[in-house]
């Protein structure tokens, strides 16, 4: 009988998605349990330090009743500082103590970074689990940089042909040199989305129409990021779908998201009582299948590999789908988006979870096997 494989779960970290990121590792956790496993929690500070989740305590979170909101229902920053380094033999790491390097905890087949935001999902962990040679899942530094970055991903997409909605691109010294913000977005049409270049979960996005103040939106923004992107709003359906997959992707039902107050803000994502997913979205055979094309050719344009999941705007009056943007490591509670538009195909959390953890190790061997390596 082979050994269980050790995966780790990174969690936490210094973005503002902390809680979030919290909460999703407990999904992934939940479903490890029973699939052949051996799971190690492996929070990360807001300063960054890494701390080992005592195993008792990571069973208790584990097993216990899942939370009618995800965001109340997480891992716990906790335990012993400790630290990662390269194992004895390429494809493990090792979770040393921090203080004494030659005492360690746990040896690791494959890393699961369920990190959003800056430092976890924008190729930050990614380079240092390349530096540390172990197999990981999810995307790679490039494309996990290019997703994560709201201004590149746009280039990357129109690059490739794909539609995106107008938007323009500046940063904080040419915001405060202007004596007029209105001259940064001249050919844009209000409603204004202002958003930090780097970062997700709604967070330091303010909707500008009329009469609202360009400059407190943007300086909202800039709290999280130097550079900012200010987006043309879109009147239609927010649809939402999901890329699973390495060489050869496969893409998810489509969900919509539908709620109140015109757009989708933090607030609303993690600690409204109200579900506002629709899974499957009840779209025209023909926006399906193009919402699901498109998905999958956002996923080629970044390099992606492992998962996405790509939101959308459909404007029905014209019959025009957008790309929004690309999630590398999306929300992955049992509320979550990603988990509802896979089951919808008859793929469950826990195949969607043994799945990655597989093209972690495909990407692995096949680095493994050259001397320069895939760009994915």
């Amino acid at each position: 009988m082979s050994a269980p494989t050790r995966i780790g779960v990174l969690f936490g970290g210094p973005s503002a998605e902390h809680e979030v990121s919290c909460a999703s590792a407990l999904g992934v956790v939940r479903a490890l349990a029973g699939g052949g496993y051996r799971t190690v929690a492996i929070g990360i500070t807001r300063s960054g330090g890494f701390r080992l989740m005592p195993d008792a305590l990571l069973a208790e979170l584990r097993d216990r009743p899942a939370s009618e909101r995800a965001i109340d229902d997480r891992l716990l920053v906790s335990g012993p500082a400790v630290e990662l380094r390269a194992g004895p033999r390429p494809g493990v790491v090792q979770v040393a103590a921090a203080n004494a390097p030659g005492a360690v905890h746990a040896e690791l087949d494959v890393v699961f970074p369920v990190l959003h935001g800056p430092f976890g999902e924008d190729g930050v962990v990614q380079g240092l689990l390349e530096s540390l040679n172990v197999p990981y899942v999810g995307c790679g530094i490039l494309a996990s940089a290019v997703g994560m970055n709201k201004v590149a991903m746009k280039r990357a997409l129109r690059a490739e042909g794909i539609p995106v909605t107008p938007y323009v691109a500046f940063d904080a010294h040419t915001f405060r040199s202007t004596d007029d913000p209105e001259k940064l977005v001249l050919g844009l049409r209000r409603p204004l989305f202002v958003k930090p270049a780097n970062m997700g979960s709604s967070i330091g996005i303010s909707r500008v129409g009329e009469g609202d103040d360009l400059s407190a939106a943007v300086e909202e923004a800039l709290r999280h990021d130097q550079h900012v992107m200010v987006e043309q709003g879109v009147t239609g359906r927010e649809l939402e779908c999901a890329v699973l997959g390495g060489w050869h992707p496969e893409a998810s039902a489509v969900g919509e998201v539908r709620v109140a107050g015109g757009w989708f803000d933090y607030q609303q994502k993690y600690f409204g009582d109200a579900d506002p997913m629709i899974v499957p979205a009840v779209l025209p055979d023909e926006v399906t299948a193009r919402v699901r094309d498109l998905s999958l050719r956002a996923f080629a344009a970044i390099g992606g590999w492992g998962l996405a999941r790509v939101d959308f705007f459909y404007d029905e009056r014209t019959g025009e789908v957008y790309v929004n943007e690309l999630n590398t490591m999306p929300g992955f509670t049992a509320h979550s988006m990603y988990p509802k538009v896979w089951a919808a195909v008859g793929v469950g959390y826990r195949e969607v979870v043994d799945r990655l953890v597989e093209l972690a190790r495909t990407r692995f061997a096949e680095r493994s096997a050259t001397t320069v390596g895939s760009v994915r």
